[in-house]
């Protein structure tokens, strides 16, 4: 278990779900659109490509690209205590997730493949993190 306190989470209406699926079976889940396929993220009423309000939670496999990221040297919130990393992975499904690495990156990780870990927090709080694929 993680050792440091979560930040504040503020729970939209339409991202309550991915949570659920996170904290209750440690699989991240996004909005699918029934219609036309789409990934759906950050979540919402309707599909960004043909506005249908139709959509389900589907898994994503967790896999992904590193298309950028950035050590912060400085502590903007106390749950976060510097430095820290910051990454933006691509899904192997498309969606673009703005999370963490478990481990601080001693070199450049853009374009390495990484794989989510959902790590439980000290409040029992899910939160998907990410962690380097062996090469």
């Amino acid at each position: 278990m993680q050792t440091t306190k979560t930040p504040p989470r503020i729970l939209g209406l339409y991202d309550v779900p991915m949570w659920t699926f996170l904290e209750q079976d440690r699989q991240l889940r996004l909005q699918c659109c029934t219609d036309c396929g789409t990934w759906r993220y950050p979540p919402g009423p309707a599909c960004p490509d043909c506005l249908s309000p139709d959509s389900d939670w589907k898994p994503v496999s967790g896999q992904g690209e590193v298309v950028s990221w950035v050590m912060f040297h400085k502590e903007y919130l106390p749950e976060y205590p510097a430095p820290y990393n910051v990454v933006a992975v691509r899904l192997d499904e498309g969606p673009i997730l703005i999370s963490n690495l478990i481990e601080d990156p001693a070199e450049n990780v853009i374009g390495k493949r990484v794989k989510l870990v959902p790590v439980e927090m000290d409040d029992g709080v899910v939160l998907p993190r990410f962690e380097l694929e062996s090469a």
